[in-house]
């Protein structure tokens, strides 16, 4: 419900019909924000891939549809479906959209390659702006993997054990500024380790198996930590939606703070592994790539040494 007063919103969460998975692909909302900011990047995309094509040069059919179709296909999911209508209601339903919004938002614009993209495509004066952001300081602070790590880590930590998610309750931007906190953070943390763009804080692949694998127990742990918290994170926010007409069908607040832990368990450790497969699919496709180029080269040299036996 991005894009609704405090009070609107408010005012629609406290009539919701009880919730089904059904819903989440049936309740649509048409959110300014959401939509605007998947239109904007969409079309923006779109014309870059069309300039490609119409000057003859080829773009790779799955990175637009990595970017256009599963990254702001996603992100409008989030926002706009059933998990916008219910976001407010179950911290559960607010789980399973953090967890696209970090994780499978971020991935997929990554895979995208849209600064590639730009590269190729913009006019020469934006292209040498472009580029002098991807060199200048602040693009290599922001894209140090050890401090994107730290900022990917400790972002859902401050979340939820802060006045912050309360806060994101009570006010509507500050709601939508989270769920753009979201895929910011997890923009900054997938971005250098996919290594398809060409920005700062590229590692090789070893070090980026790294610290895919050290991002594993963070989840779980987290998960955990919510499933045994006595106390509700939101404080009297859902124990006061029962008073309400949704009273009769609201599960008990600890039971969906239970569940919420689980699903930030359970998916983050299914899509950190899908990301560790990925990293090393790339990993082994680089190295078969490698041994081509140099199988290339030690030929081309034997080539040489025997014409220059033959001329001797």
């Amino acid at each position: 419900m991005l894009g609704l007063s405090l009070d609107v919103a408010m005012e629609a969460s406290a009539t919701l019909p009880r919730f089904t998975l059904g819903r989440v692909f049936t309740d649509w909302s048409l959110a300014p924000i959401p939509f605007v900011v998947t239109i904007w990047a969409a079309g923006l995309y779109l014309l870059g891939v069309r300039a490609l094509h119409r000057r003859g040069d080829s773009w790779p059919v799955g990175r637009t549809v990595s970017f256009v179709g599963i990254g702001l296909g996603a992100f409008y999911f989030a926002t706009a479906s059933g998990l916008g209508a219910y976001d407010l209601t179950l911290l559960s339903v607010h789980m399973v959209q953090h967890m696209v919004l970090a994780m499978i938002v971020p991935l997929a614009l990554a895979l995208g390659a849209p600064v590639t993209l730009a590269l190729r495509t913009l006019p020469p004066r934006p292209r040498r702006w472009l580029l002098a952001l991807l060199h200048s300081r602040v693009a290599r602070v922001l894209s140090f993997p050890p401090l994107t790590l730290l900022l990917y880590v400790v972002s859902p930590w401050a979340l939820y054990f802060s006045g912050w998610y309360d806060a994101s309750l009570h006010s509507a931007y500050v709601h939508e500024m989270m769920h753009l906190h979201l895929v910011l953070v997890g923009t900054l943390f997938f971005w250098p380790l996919m290594g398809i763009d060409p920005v700062p804080g590229r590692v090789g692949y070893p070090a980026r198996m790294l610290i895919v694998v050290l991002t594993l127990p963070f989840h779980a742990f987290l998960g955990v930590t919510i499933m045994g918290q006595e106390n509700l994170i939101g404080h009297d926010w859902y124990p006061s939606l029962h008073d309400g007409p949704m009273g009769a069908w609201l599960p008990d607040p600890h039971a969906d703070q239970h569940l919420a832990g689980g699903i930030l368990w359970g998916s983050g450790d299914l899509v950190g592994l899908a990301f560790f497969g990925v990293l090393f699919a790339q990993w082994v496709r680089s190295s078969m790539k490698e041994a081509v180029r140099e199988d290339r080269r030690l030929d081309l040299l034997e080539a040489r040494q025997r014409a220059d036996g033959v001329d001797g």
